[in-house]
């Protein structure tokens, strides 16, 4: 072993053994081979004479490095060396058959050396054939004869050939894709029918004796039928020992697997339609139903289900392309006949077929809208469609108890079967569609033997029928189902009414309710089955089930049909609320523990259920106060208990109270969702002095627990809602809540409050002047003592929380500014108190309007000093409101944002929301000039037009369309003008107009 095979071997070890400064040594001295001029030789050398296998690969990996990247630079003479070297290689001969120490590198070499010795082959035919290498394929196949090392190595060379260039499953580049053309040219005209032949002699000849070197054949073969001339394998030589390998009996599947491959390849490759249709109905396919039947998990049945399954793909096809009807008749002929096993083929193969043929059905069920009304054989394959898909989406009854526990196994098994359902129901809809009658007696002929089934044990099927019920429903028109086209009107009372022996079962409760919730329109227009659906709801199959999670979505769909039915829902109030006693005291009970409404769907959807219901018009005055008082007042009891003992509370117990008062005031803030303000406020105010007493008991958590974000959320997200719930009869309660709430708040807290603001501002307007007026200083002082006057900074470790939520207070300050300016109330900020932040406030908006990466706020910063112009300036010749505040304009705002900040070039006029940014900058130019007069016109051409180097006549034509009243012109123009500056400002990188 010389120095180079020692470093080899040693580069290679991974077992630790070799010291790491001896490997980085092997490491160091194998690159030095690589990168010296003779490499090629020495690796030809060693492959010649070592039979290391570590050696060998390592060769033939540097000898495909060197080939790949410095073959252009190699000489003819070494070139051809490296040809005749890798040629002999792989047609198992000795390059120096004069040294008895010379081996033949296929004699007993793993797989992997074999594929990299084809990949070094093919990588030579991409440079060199065939204007130089032009026979290398003919002169390859007399080689073929020294037996099964010699075919083996062909099979893998054609493939790499695929692999490495011909393929389209990976992408190529123009150029890769230009030399498999040229390859493909040359092999199709010189040597593709020797090529065939000899796959047809070897796989008759080793057929009995070596099946896998048949298969290795087959399976090469199915890669090049889809771009060689068809007649080669279409002809009665081929076809038929094709067929003589599939069907053979006890035979092989790797064998009889491969031989259907290349008759799917026949199946699918291009051509006319009207040929393929004659070559579809030749094949005698139905041949080949049977062999699904056998071991499903077999590769035999998988390669012929994907072959019944391209075979059903291409016939449609046909179906649809051909124009005769002698050719339309054969090629339903031939759906006929497959379709059977197509079903089989979905309802008891691997995953993978499933999803093609769901894409099949469904493009079978679009094509043969066509045949209205379907005939006999078509509503056959579509009650047989509706049959596979019942069977397909149910659950396997192994993962029962998973699914019902929900445990990790369970919730695993549910999204998989969500995720498999979609096409499945996707498949149902077009089916409904298409034969909505077949398909509804289906659905209601599989609900029936559900329902006169006793046996607990038929959960999965269960599910499946109402789920597939359900589906359905998405298919059907809002006017379908509320009047019960077809079988509907009797499909959904029947689901009503009926109490399954499975209903424990979550799933099945789950699905129930779900679908008694999307037909609930029907029950909407026939109100007579009202008192079902409540009982449905009320009973142990909805929010008193057994399983907490079903309790909790049955709560939030019962909100909805509430929602829906409302009105017609008066006459059962009491009874209702009679059936929900035992919830409702549950949650208003000071210490209860249950977990029915933790999470995203809390016990608030049984509260906003309630007040929906009592919240009505039509239900009596006095009996609404009575309903909403005996909810009320043990919720804010409730409270005022929890706000007493706070100081007392452990710190265990602190956690579990807190959670109390936040859910009591998710409960109050959803009953108050039922209540509109006119009906609070003018027909029944009773019914608004609760809603203040509880807003009063309410306002006291911030009060004990200033610094609990969570309560100072929801008593927050409370406030918003008796804003529109009280109307201006909330205005007393303000200050107080407004001054706890900006106390001790942090810029997170921050921003909810200004949104709180921004509410009361849109509803009331000038109207809540004086508390605006009043919380402005302090929001002021601590919103600048937080947010930077400069920019946030940008790059890496800028993107923290801290950062994140400071720019959020920022862009909600901008909204806050806007709103107020928006609503008249700009006065605010001239108070004695806000004047203190005026400078700050109007270099920051400049700032913003000017630099600020986000358009939309530099937009909003734009409208607010419109307004304030509108505002504070009356006429050219009246001073401003605000001393110093049009030399601030003209100076500030109107040279550097109107125009210095659109001569950027972060102003992209091809942006929409850029558009719209400088159609405002051009109103600001319109307005200033209408509240400054000639002052701003003068001083703006001076400082701008005049500094960039216009021209006159184009600040004169500025003048002009300025003091004009069309402002698409003017925006035109301007945009012109900033355009050019531009352009000239790349070209030279100074301001010169051209």
């Amino acid at each position: 072993m010389d120095d180079v095979e020692k470093a080899i071997l040693i580069s290679f070890e991974e077992s630790g053994a070799i010291d790491s400064a001896l490997k980085s040594q092997a490491l160091s001295f194998c690159q030095q081979i690589k990168e010296t001029p003779t490499v090629c030789r020495i690796c030809i050398e060693k492959l010649c004479f070592c039979n290391l296998v570590q050696v060998q690969f390592w060769c033939l990996q540097t000898l495909h490095e060197v080939i790949r990247v410095k073959y252009a630079m190699l000489s003819l003479e070494e070139k051809d060396f490296i040809r005749k070297s890798v040629f002999s290689m792989c047609c198992f001969e000795v390059i120096d058959d004069k040294n008895n120490n010379a081996v033949r590198i296929l004699e007993g070499a793993p797989a992997f050396i074999k594929n990299k010795l084809a990949q070094v082959f093919v990588t030579l035919v991409y440079f060199d054939y065939p204007l130089i290498w032009s026979s290398v394929f003919v002169d390859f196949l007399p080689h073929l004869r020294k037996g099964a090392v010699v075919i083996d190595m062909f099979c893998r060379i054609l493939n790499a050939l695929d692999d490495e260039l011909i393929s389209l499953d990976y992408p190529r580049t123009p150029e890769e894709m230009g030399v498999a053309g040229r390859v493909k040219d040359a092999i199709r005209q010189q040597c593709i029918a020797q090529i065939v032949n000899v796959w047809y002699e070897i796989v008759s000849m080793y057929r009995n004796s070596d099946l896998d070197l048949c298969s290795s054949v087959l399976e090469s073969m199915r890669r090049y039928i889809s771009w060689i001339d068809i007649g080669l394998i279409v002809n009665d030589a081929f076809i038929p020992l094709l067929f003589q390998l599939i069907l053979v009996s006890g035979g092989s599947d790797q064998l009889q697997g491969a031989a259907a491959g290349c008759v799917l390849a026949v199946v699918s490759k291009r051509m006319d339609h009207q040929s393929k249709l004659a070559i579809l109905q030749n094949l005698q396919i139905n041949r080949v139903f049977g062999l699904v039947t056998g071991d499903i998990d077999s590769e035999l049945v998988s390669k012929v289900a994907a072959l019944i399954t391209g075979y059903a793909v291409e016939v449609l096809e046909c179906y649809k392309r051909v124009n005769t009807e002698d050719a339309k008749g054969v090629s339903l002929e031939l759906l006929n006949e497959v379709l059977p096993s197509v079903f089989y083929v979905m309802q008891n193969c691997e995953v993978d077929n499933t999803f093609s043929i769901v894409q099949f059905l469904s493009c079978y069920v679009a094509t043969m809208k066509s045949l209205s009304p379907l005939r006999e054989k078509q509503l056959h394959h579509v009650g047989k469609m509706l049959e596979v898909i019942c069977a397909q989406i149910r659950y396997d009854p192994i993962y029962r108890e998973n699914l019902d526990m929900l445990d990790k196994i369970g919730r695993e098994e549910e999204e998989k079967m969500v995720e498999f359902r979609k096409d499945l129901f996707v498949l149902l809809r077009s089916v409904a569609r298409v034969a909505p009658d077949v398909t509804q007696m289906f659905i209601r002929n599989s609900l029936v033997s559900c329902i006169s089934s006793v046996s607990e044990r038929n959960v999965e099927e269960v599910e499946a029928s109402l789920s597939l019920l359900y589906a359905l429903g998405e298919s059907l028109s809002d006017e379908a189902i509320k009047t019960g086209s077809g079988l509907l009107s009797e499909l959904v009372p029947t689901l009503i009414s009926t109490r399954f022996q499975c209903h424990f079962n979550r799933l099945v409760a789950l699905v129930y309710l779900e679908t008694i919730t999307r037909y609930i329109k029907f029950v909407q227009e026939h109100t007579v089955y009202v008192p079902m659906v409540l009982t449905a709801f009320l009973d142990e199959r909805g929010i008193h089930h057994p399983n907490f999670h079903v309790r909790r979505r049955a709560s939030y769909l019962f909100m909805r049909v509430v929602k829906l039915l409302k009105a017609k829902l008066v006459p059962f109030i009491e009874s209702i609320l009679q059936s929900l006693q035992d919830t409702v005291t549950r949650f208003t009970s000071l210490n209860h523990t249950s977990n029915d409404f933790s999470g995203s769907e809390d016990g608030s959807h049984i509260f906003e259920a309630i007040g929906l219901l009592i919240g009505m018009e039509d239900v009596p005055s006095e009996k609404q106060s009575d309903y909403l008082s005996s909810l009320l007042t043990p919720l804010c009891r409730q409270v005022e208990t929890l706000l007493i003992n706070a100081n007392a509370l452990s710190p265990e117990e602190s956690p579990a109270k807190i959670a109390n008062i936040q859910q009591v005031i998710m409960a109050i803030n959803a009953l108050s969702k039922g209540f509109s303000e006119r009906l609070v406020t003018a027909s029944r105010p009773a019914i608004g002095v609760m809603f203040k007493k509880t807003l009063d008991v309410l306002l006291q958590i911030l009060v004990v627990f200033p610094k609990i974000e969570p309560l100072r959320n929801k008593v927050t997200s409370f406030i918003h809602r008796m804003v529109d719930t009280l109307g201006a009869s909330v205005f007393p309660f303000l200050p107080k809540a407004l001054g706890q709430l900006l106390a001790e708040s942090e810029p997170k807290e921050m921003v909810g409050f200004l949104v709180l603001l921004n509410q009361l501002i849109c509803k009331f307007s000038t109207s809540v002047h004086d508390i605006v007026e009043e919380v402005f200083p302090a929001i002021a002082g601590r919103i600048f003592s937080l947010i930077p006057t400069e920019p946030f900074p940008l790059g890496h470790g800028t993107n923290s929380e801290e950062i994140r939520e400071l720019q959020e207070l920022q862009k909600t300050l901008y909204t806050f500014l806007h709103v107020i300016t928006a609503h008249d109330l700009s006065s605010v900020f001239l108070s004695p108190k806000s004047r203190d932040y005026l400078d700050k406030m109007m270099q920051l908006l400049l700032q913003s309007a000017c630099h600020h990466e986000d358009i939309l706020v530099r937009k909003a910063c734009v409208q607010i000093f419109i307004r304030l112009i509108k505002d504070w300036c009356t006429r050219p010749d009246v001073e401003a409101k605000v001393p110093g505040f049009r030399s601030f304009i003209i100076d500030g705002f109107a040279k550097n944002c109107c125009f210095y900040s659109a001569l950027d070039k972060s102003f992209e006029f091809h942006d929409a929301n850029t558009l719209i940014l400088f159609g405002e900058i051009v109103l600001a130019q319109k307005v200033m000039y209408e509240k400054f007069g000639d002052g701003f016109l003068i001083h703006f051409v001076t400082n701008c037009f005049t500094t960039a180097h216009c021209p006159q006549d184009v600040a004169v034509q500025y003048c002009q369309k300025l003091q004009g009243n069309d402002m698409k012109a003017l925006r035109s123009f301007y945009q012109s003008v900033i355009e050019n500056l531009r352009l000239r400002q790349q070209q030279n990188g100074n301001l010169v107009f051209r």
